[in-house]
């Protein structure tokens, strides 16, 4: 791993669940959250003055389905790269949604929701040499 790992939970799709990573070196952090129904991987700000969180962007992770078998629980790891820049939400060793603080880039698997007009610009596919530069 080539990077920093700061959170390692055990997550039920379907299940509440809420993990924040916050970078040591800047403003910048994530949110992961389950509420039962929808899991979103989000990339905020936090003011320096105030201390309130600003959304940045939103990923879609996972939806819950009544017709889903029964989930079993996944490792969710969140793990930083080294410029505190770049962040990846990994679950049961793949990657399936990263944050590029740099770039202003959000990309995940699905490509959902489309980029928002004043953070995320452009293609939201995440691929393989984007996770190469992180891994």
């Amino acid at each position: 791993m080539n990077g920093y790992l700061m959170q390692e939970q055990d997550w039920v799709a379907g299940e509440d669940l809420f993990v924040e990573s916050f970078s040591p070196e800047n403003s910048y952090g994530v949110v992961f959250e389950d509420d039962g129904e929808t899991a979103f991987f989000y990339a905020v700000e936090k003011d320096k003055t105030s201390g309130e969180l600003r959304v940045l962007d939103a990923l879609h992770i996972h939806e819950s389905n009544e017709d889903d078998p029964e989930p079993a629980t996944a490792q969710l790891k969140i793990i930083w790269s080294k410029d505190w820049l770049k962040v990846a939400l990994v679950i049961d060793d793949h990657v399936h949604a990263l944050f590029d603080f740099e770039a202003h880039g959000g990309y995940n698997i699905n490509e959902f929701p489309p980029p928002n007009d004043f953070w995320t610009q452009g293609d939201r596919k995440l691929s393989n040499e984007m996770i190469r530069q992180l891994f």
